[in-house]
């Protein structure tokens, strides 16, 4: 699996899509690919909302909460990979960052509200279960997504593959604080966890801004 800044296979990046170097299925598939994730999204928006509330969970709750991000996220890659253009491909890559500071945000606001009031949620099986599906889930997507951002050569699709990667890691993290406040009453695994992705994330926005002020850093 390749998910690190540097570009798989030797790919460079340039203004957009180049459809001379790859065919326009790759495309057609990252665009699928996105659309897929917006509906897996807004289906966990409901579901991990719904169980977080029934057993009192945040971590639930800020995760369905964070799936909205991520659907904005892929929306904006949708309208990238339909024009190729330097000027469109640099405005992607700033709404990324502004997706990926929201996603820090957020998390931190979540984690300090969870430590500061010791909020203990009752235990959530379902919501076990759940998690665990989401995370391989995740996963899998930014695989995938990582493989077609070098194939149809998208900055703004190999970015987001970080999101995913980062929604990956949260729900992991989910996971085992929903696992440890189960077995353990560790409450307080799951703040630490999403305050670490937190931190990962405001690294990327600062990243992804800076590639959106400088065309060059898109390029290896």
């Amino acid at each position: 699996m390749c998910l690190s800044t540097a570009p798989c296979r030797g790919a460079a990046y340039g203004d957009g899509v180049d459809p001379s170097s790859r065919s326009a299925g790759s495309v057609q598939r990252a665009v699928r690919l996105e659309f897929f994730t917006i509906g897996w999204n807004a289906v966990e928006f409901v579901v991990t909302v719904t169980l977080g509330l029934v057993a009192g969970s945040l971590a639930l709750v800020a995760f369905g909460l964070d799936s909205l991000i991520e659907i904005f996220a892929s929306v904006v890659v949708i309208w990238q990979l339909g024009g190729r253009s330097e000027t469109r491909t640099r405005r992607a890559m700033a709404l990324v960052a502004v997706a990926f500071l929201a996603l820090s945000v957020f998390l931190l606001a979540g984690a300090a509200r969870s430590l500061l009031t010791s909020a203990q949620p009752d235990s959530s099986p379902f919501g076990i279960v759940y998690m665990a599906i989401a995370a391989g889930a995740m996963f899998v997507l930014a695989w995938r997504k990582r493989q077609l951002g070098d194939d149809v050569r998208s900055h703004p699709l190999v970015t987001e593959a970080r999101m995913t990667l980062l929604d990956g890691v949260l729900a992991s993290g989910v996971l085992v604080a929903l696992v440890a406040n189960a077995a353990f009453g560790a409450w307080w695994t799951d703040p630490l966890a999403a305050a670490g992705v937190a931190l990962a994330a405001l690294r990327e926005s600062v990243d992804a801004w800076r590639d959106s002020r400088d065309p060059s850093r898109m390029t290896p």
